[in-house]
């Protein structure tokens, strides 16, 4: 039997809510950008109801933690931080670039995949991924970088591409910065049919990753702009 496991996000546009009861997913989702605040609380009570359990019977939370948005990020990390407190709840902590990743890794198989989020300012939060057939391998942490600056070409060859492997992409970074980087792709790279994650992508992320659980009071966003800080509950 599998474990009961509550995903929330709001790291990005998309607002998304999934529970995972056995084997059933059920979820919620949303683009409103400027409603995250309104809309995951309810999205969070909508599955519970429909799944006919209690937040005391969830066995673990999820949690999106950036990059992206900074309003965001905080809304969702804080928002979980008190669920987690309030139930008493462990919690794993999933980035959105490895969501969209996994997502659009199921959509289609392709050597290689770029995750890359509009970071704004002119610039995408991106990371690599090399599918080995099994898994993502992943080579370092979320980055920041302009568009034109960041030569994806290089990068890739650095982790060990080949000029025969197919490279796919994820990700609002794509729609906004298109031109600049297919420009310093080493091959013309395919959409994989991901713009932004999903509660649902980290609930699988979480699992067949095995990502660590922490307690309420250590959840930390992933800004990867260091010039953001973040203030915990009040007394934490």
């Amino acid at each position: 039997m599998k474990p009961t496991l509550l995903a929330i996000d709001t790291s990005t546009e998309n607002c998304s809510v999934a529970l995972q009861v056995d084997n059933t997913v059920i979820s919620r989702e949303m683009e409103s950008p400027r409603e995250h605040s309104q809309r995951l609380l309810p999205f969070v009570q909508a599955v519970l109801e429909e799944a006919d359990i209690k937040l005391s019977d969830v066995e673990r939370l999820i949690v999106g933690i950036g990059p992206g948005s900074f309003t965001g990020v905080r809304i969702g990390v804080s928002i979980a931080q008190g669920l987690a407190f309030g139930a008493e709840l462990p919690v794993q902590c999933v980035s959105s670039l490895d969501a969209m990743a996994l997502e659009g890794a199921q959509n289609e198989t392709t050597d290689w995949v770029i995750s890359a989020i509009d970071a704004r300012m002119g610039e995408v939060y991106w990371r690599a991924y090399k599918n080995d057939g099994e898994q993502l391998v992943t080579f370092a942490p979320a980055q920041v970088a302009k568009p034109e600056h960041l030569n994806l070409s290089e990068q890739l060859t650095e982790y060990g591409y080949r000029t025969t492997e197919s490279v796919g992409f994820v990700g609002t970074g794509w729609e906004t910065y298109a031109e600049q980087l297919k420009a310093t792709a080493p091959v013309a790279p395919r959409s994989l049919a991901c713009r932004l994650p999903t509660a649902a992508a980290m609930l699988r992320w979480a699992q067949q990753y095995n990502e660590a659980a922490v307690a309420a009071d250590e959840l930390e966003p992933l800004y990867v702009r260091n010039e953001v800080t973040w203030k915990k509950l009040p007394g934490r």
